[in-house]
């Protein structure tokens, strides 16, 4: 089953779906800052565009681009901004 979401007034648009019992979302972001809450531990895998990102705990910014990967703590959040239409993969670990 496909579970369709949507955040920030239709901003942030994602599908999850469960692949061979892990839980994984596929999804885009439009331009904006925005920040996100985690129950289980993240990792996030940028498809198109880029994701600027202050994980938990840090005072820097972090620029991911195609391909590249971060991950993301449970029970924290952390901040996002968005220049360009961004394509993501995120995997609950």
């Amino acid at each position: 089953m496909i579970k369709v979401n949507e955040y920030f007034e239709g901003a942030v648009a994602s599908l999850g779906f469960d692949f061979k019992g892990e839980k994984t979302s596929v999804g885009v972001m439009q331009p904006g800052e925005f920040t996100f809450g985690t129950v289980a531990p993240e990792r996030m895998t940028v498809i198109k565009g880029a994701l600027t990102v202050k994980l938990p705990g840090s005072v820097e910014w972090v620029t991911y681009r195609d391909g590249d990967s971060f991950e993301v703590p449970g029970d924290s959040s952390f901040e996002v901004k968005i220049e360009v239409n961004t394509a993501y993969l995120c995997d609950y670990l």
